[in-house]
């Protein structure tokens, strides 16, 4: 192909880009040249593909008319590559924060948890829709006071997950449960109670985990329906074991998109974990099901990983919090090698309050690539105990939104300037869709090296339709593609070091679209949208591609009802700060 190469872009040095508002920099938005396809038309597309001489073809002409080869592959740049995004630590003195001490365990941290917590015996309640979902201190008070018992809210969550999941709703919402397991915690941490001896607020709530984190006695499938045969689960991943060793019951293994290699979390193996919003929705992807289970009240808290903002997206799709840390803050020991470098473990929650209870138990134990773990400071959750943050906004981008988006988010914006008398400071981030692009390649490359093997044997044959398009697109990355995609994650860290030398966080809409329909040819080929998909991921890319810790909360509703988040990006190792500025989006119109 190379008769037809394209010519790349010429990239700025970085000392040479102005990041102000009134900046030369052009603002490229997505150009998605990929048509809807399921169905029949997936299939035939993917005989096209697999075939050896016209899937080159088919290949070349989808990376060159996606932009790939013009802004990545062949893009001119001085910089060199940075392969891993795994910030240096200094220690800084921040205010209302509480600085845990080295070497304590899961539920010692659960406890300072506790202490950084504003006093309240509300429930949470959602007043446009009528969702009501306990808290976590619910749980804990109800517990305590013997309104109810572990065993009693086991049985019901039982029961509850076999009524979604029959076919009169077909929520989907888990690829496995084991009642008799559920119920064997469930007594256990009841028989605690009854002693008065419970581990710590966590013991007794149920907790759902993502399916492509280990947890017995499940498989761990990542969606797929071969994956846990070639890659038995032997034992609980690292921060599955701290919250056990807390005492939550861990209800089952949540649905997800097939490899997380999607962002609808349309699965043609174990169906579609539907939006409880509108169940003829999505739930977004690829943590759909641990956002469903919040969404739908079943569980406080569910883990999730976010690779392209694989925990962020479908909370803000479902109204719930997510939160995913910096990279190397959670232990990544038992989640499926399907991102390396890009992927990190994420908590999605009701209220802020919770995410950071599940936070702290799952934090620290430093990972091998680490000779300092940062210390974990958790914040003092208090209304308006915060003042001078300063909210860097780059416009076109978080203008790249549907108009329901955009309209709610900046009243979300503005309510924040309002109430807190918080500072908004207009700047220009860079090269946006070439971030989005080479975060592609990525994640593209990593997944399809650390299944190749297992892929060779019967895996691709395995997989759904559009995860094998998805695949082969992954496959056609070469060197050269990776290595520029490397290139240009060292020029955003350092865009983003110039911001964060300005702002204390980044705010951006969460998703550019709401959440879309179901259709009905989807559900057993799965679906390639790639229109949609790049409006799901536009704000996420930072987070994961940066290791940057981000956040969303939910803000409101588009005119159907569907939620809307609002997102904040912090600086490496500030979830503290991140979390007291969700915690006051979150508490603030209610002020």
């Amino acid at each position: 192909m190379g008769l037809l190469k394209d010519q790349g872009v010429v990239y700025k040095a970085v000392n040479d880009v102005d990041l102000g508002p009134n900046t030369d920099q052009i603002y490229l938005h997505a150009d998605v040249k990929a048509p809807r396809m399921a169905g029949l038309i997936a299939k035939v597309f993917v005989w096209f593909l697999e075939m050896k001489l016209i899937g080159n073809i088919l290949l070349y002409f989808l990376k060159k008319n996606n932009r790939i080869q013009q802004l990545v592959s062949y893009g001119v740049m001085q910089d060199s590559p940075l392969y891993v995004p795994l910030h240096s630590y200094e220690e800084f003195e921040e205010e209302e924060v509480k600085s845990l001490s080295l070497g304590l365990s899961p539920a010692e941290q659960v406890k300072h948890a506790i202490n950084c917590l504003q006093p309240s015996d509300v429930t949470l309640e959602d007043s446009y829709f009528g969702f009501r979902r306990w808290k976590i201190m619910d749980y804990s008070r109800a517990y305590a006071s013997r309104q109810i018992t572990p065993l009693v809210v086991a049985e019901r969550l039982i029961s509850a997950v076999e009524q979604s999941s029959g076919p009169a709703m077909d929520m989907s919402f888990f690829i496995s449960h084991d009642a008799r397991d559920i119920l064997r915690q469930a007594t256990e941490s009841t028989l605690r109670y009854q002693r008065g001896e419970p581990i710590s607020v966590l013991d007794g709530v149920p907790i759902a985990i993502k399916d492509e984190i280990d947890c017995m006695p499940y498989p761990t499938t990542g969606g797929s329906k071969w994956l846990h045969k070639a890659r038995p689960c032997k034992e609980d991943a690292c921060c599955v074991k701290s919250l056990r060793s807390c005492g939550a019951i861990l209800v089952g293994k949540t649905n997800m998109h097939e490899l997380g290699a999607g962002t609808s979390g349309i699965n043609p193996h174990y169906g579609t974990s539907r939006n409880p919003y509108d169940p003829k929705r999505i739930s977004g992807g690829s943590s759909s099901g641990s956002a469903a289970v919040v969404c739908a009240g079943l569980c406080p808290v569910a883990l999730g990983v976010d690779g392209g903002g694989s925990v962020r997206m479908p909370a803000a799709l479902c109204g719930v919090v997510g939160l995913k840390p910096s990279f190397g803050r959670i232990p990544h020991s038992g989640v499926l090698p399907l991102n390396w470098t890009v992927g990190m473990v994420g908590v999605l929650a009701g209220t802020v309050e919770d995410s950071l209870i599940v936070y702290a138990a799952i934090s620290g134990h430093p990972q091998p690539h680490q000779s300092v773990m940062p210390r974990i400071k958790l914040p003092m959750l208090k209304h308006s105990n915060m003042s001078n943050i300063r909210l860097a906004k780059s416009n076109e981008w978080f203008n790249d939104c549907s108009d329901d988006i955009r309209a709610c988010c900046s009243r979300a914006l503005a309510s924040l300037q309002k109430l807190y008398g918080w500072e908004t400071i207009e700047v220009t981030i860079p090269d946006i869709e070439a971030m989005r692009l080479a975060h592609y390649v990525t994640i593209g490359s990593e997944c399809t090296t650390s299944i190749a093997h297992h892929l060779e044997k019967k895996g691709r044959l395995e997989s759904g339709w559009d995860v094998r398009v998805a695949l082969s697109i992954y496959g056609s990355f070469d060197s050269m593609d990776y290595l520029n995609a490397q290139r240009i994650r060292n020029r955003q860290m350092r865009f983003h070091e110039q911001v964060f030398s300005l702002a204390d966080v980044i705010v951006s809409p969460m998703v550019g679209v709401t959440a879309y329909e179901i259709k009905d040819d989807a559900q057993e080929t799965g679906e390639l949208d790639y229109v949609n998909g790049a409006a799901l991921v536009r704000y996420s890319i930072a987070g994961n591609f940066l290791g940057l810790p981000a956040v969303t909360v939910p803000v409101g509703y588009d005119k159907l009802g569907l939620p809307i988040g609002i997102q904040f990006i912090g600086k490496p190792w500030s979830e503290a700060k991140l979390i007291q500025i969700a915690y006051a989006m979150e508490v603030g119109p209610k002020l």
